[in-house]
Order: C-alpha cells, then structure tokens, then sequence
C-alpha cells in the first residue's frame, strides 16, 4: 500500500503544553504521514520562538500576524514588525492568522482597524492570509468583496471552517479555499458535514488547530499534528473516497496556496 502523506495546514505547537514531549509529538506527526505543517501566529510576539521551531523542525513553515481577539497586541509598529519579520524568512508563507471573531468579542470596528492593514500586507507581499472567522461572516465578506472591487483582495483560506453552506460558497467565489479540522468529526456538526460533501476537490484543506479541537476519538483531549489523520479519514468517509485521495487532494492543495516545497 502507498504512504499516506498529509499537511497539517494550521497548528499551534508553541503553546508551553507541549514543551515536554514535542520530539515525542514530532514523532507521532512523521509517523502518521505528515510531511508538512504550518504554524499559525496569533501575535509578533510569538515570531522568535516559531522561528526556532522552523530551525528544530524542517517541515515546519509558519505564518506572521495578529489574531482578531489579539487586537490588544496592534501598536504603532506592530504593521513594520510582521512585514519585516516576513521578508526576514523565506519559511513565512502566510499572514494570519487574522480575521473577525463577533462570537467572543464585539468589538468590531477595532477587529477591522487591525484586520485591513493586514490584508493590504498580504497583498503588498503576494502571500495568502489565514482567516479566522466566527460568527462574522457578514462582515468579513463585506470587507472582501470591496477588496475584490478594487483588484487587491489576497488569497487565502478560512481556517478551521464552521459556516454555512451559504458562506462557504461565497468564500469559494471569491477564491478561498476551506479548511476541516477535528470539528468535522464531531457527531453533530451537520452543517459541517455538508460542506464537507459540497466542497470542490481542489479547494479544500485539512488541519488540526492543535492544540485545541481534538478529533474524535480524543476529543476534550490536547490535539495534535499527528491527529490530522482522524481528519482527513471522517472527510473520506463523508465523501465517499479513500483517505489516499483526501490526502493526495488536500496536499496539492495545501502546496498550491502556500506554496510549499
């Protein structure tokens, strides 16, 4: 049987829980066939340490950004850091994780004022953004559909996808791509389910957001790289295909939009 191979296309492994066994995680991720992963930054200040974790770990790419419930984190020069930072590193392959989030937070002009600067950054670099988006979908296409006006709208991917069918096929035209996590194999995510079933083949990923939202049968557990696995196996499973083909798919196209070694 042919190796599987997977990229976990979003995951958080600074966090201090896995300063412990990170060579034992390391190895748990290589053995299930994942052969890239990239490392979202929530703010500048975590920059210097996934740095040194793309140093420790050569699959390891990362993105540079600030979280929209990071908004405390935007200073006057915080635009200059992530830009210089990213031209810094060729292993940058992203800006984000940036976005709205209107579940846990409502400030929203406060999101937009971090959120613009961040697009139009992505878009000066000719790098896709990671976008966090919850509960804000309105907004967030409102935001990217005067960028499409104006030809300056980045591409991207909306992270760890949780919308309607609907959004999705909003973000779909303005030429995202949509990522699964360990939500997809939550028993009563049917909303998600059915985008699982509805997305385009070359437009999806797959991802773990570890350490958070571990994937049936560990949820409520820390996550992962390792378990981007369970998700692509509940993706094949919904979709009627092999797990070989969601990873050979989400792969390519993980490869594609970040442009991947």
């Amino acid at each position: 049987m042919s190796e599987l191979t997977l990229i976990d296309s979003h995951c958080h492994i600074v966090f201090r829980n896995f300063d412990d066994d990170l060579d034992d995680v390391a190895e748990r991720w290589r053995n299930a066939g994942v052969r890239s992963l990239l490392h979202a930054c929530v703010e500048p200040s975590e920059i210097p340490a996934i740095r040194s974790l793309a140093d420790r770990f050569p699959e390891l790419r990362y993105s540079v950004g600030v979280h929209p419930l990071d908004t405390k984190h935007w200073l006057k020069d915080t635009l200059s850091v992530l830009r210089s930072a990213a031209l810094a590193d060729e292993r940058v392959v992203a800006i984000g994780e940036l976005g709205l989030d209107l579940f846990r937070d409502k400030n929203l002009q406060e999101q937009l004022s971090i959120l613009k600067p961040q697009l139009a950054l992505a878009v000066e670099l000719d790098l896709p953004v990671i976008i966090h988006c919850r509960a804000a979908a309105d907004p967030m296409l409102d935001v990217l559909r005067e960028l499409k006006k104006s030809h300056c709208c980045p591409r991207g991917v909306m992270h760890c996808w949780g919308g309607t069918n609907d959004e999705m096929a909003s973000f779909l035209e303005l030429g995202f791509y949509i990522s699964f996590s360990g939500t997809v194999t939550f028993p009563k995510a049917e909303n998600i389910h059915q985008c699982a079933l509805e997305v385009p083949e070359d437009r999806f990923l797959v991802e773990t957001d570890c350490p958070f939202l571990a994937p049936v049968p560990y949820r409520g557990k820390r996550n992962e790289p390792a378990y981007v696995e369970k998700v692509a196996a509940r993706l094949a499973e919904l979709r009627g295909k092999s797990i070989f083909s969601i990873a050979n798919s989400t792969t390519a196209n993980a490869m594609k939009l970040f442009g991947l070694p």
